[in-house]
């Protein structure tokens, strides 16, 4: 159920964030509101749940950005099990820890992106200016995880421990 609501609400999140880039004129960024719910469900949910959760939701992605077909559901599935792994070790639960995962996994997931379409292109069309945003994205993208972050904790069923890592 969970996974349901996330990807009604990556959905609803990406809808409004690509008409806000477009009414702002962002050319060169844009905010990666996706990576914070792959984020949140690698942290706090089932590993099944997340998985499937975060390829829909890179999916989704997938047809609001027009990139090659399965990219992104590739990257939002390995950035998914990178923070389930990261969050055995690290706090994430917390708000500034769930700041930092999704700021961090926006960084990989812009430098992966950009790897593997180099890798898969024949054009050298946007190589650039991809990168060039990166900067901003990270930001815009810690400042989303920062506003979503209570919403995103009455989602959850479960416990709502603002404390501690799995390991403290």
């Amino acid at each position: 159920m969970k996974g349901a609501l996330l990807t009604l609400l990556a959905l609803v999140l990406l809808s409004f964030e690509s008409v806000l880039v477009r009414s702002i004129g962002f050319e060169v960024t844009r905010i990666d509101v996706t990576l914070a719910l792959v984020v949140f469900i690698a942290v706090r949910g089932a590993t099944i749940e997340g998985s499937l959760t975060a390829f829909a939701i890179g999916y989704l992605l997938d047809v609001f950005t027009g990139r090659p077909s399965g990219l992104f559901p590739a990257l939002a599935v390995l950035v998914f099990l990178l923070a389930r792994g990261a969050a055995q070790i690290l706090d994430g639960k917390s708000r500034l820890g769930f700041v930092l995962f999704s700021a961090g996994a926006s960084a990989g997931h812009s430098l992966l992106a950009f790897l593997l379409t180099w890798l898969t292109s024949k054009s050298a069309e946007g190589r650039v200016l991809s990168l060039a945003g990166m900067p901003g994205q990270v930001l815009l993208t810690a400042a989303v995880a920062w506003l979503l972050f209570p919403l995103l904790v009455r989602i959850e069923p479960g416990e709502r421990s603002e404390s501690g890592g799995r390991l403290a």
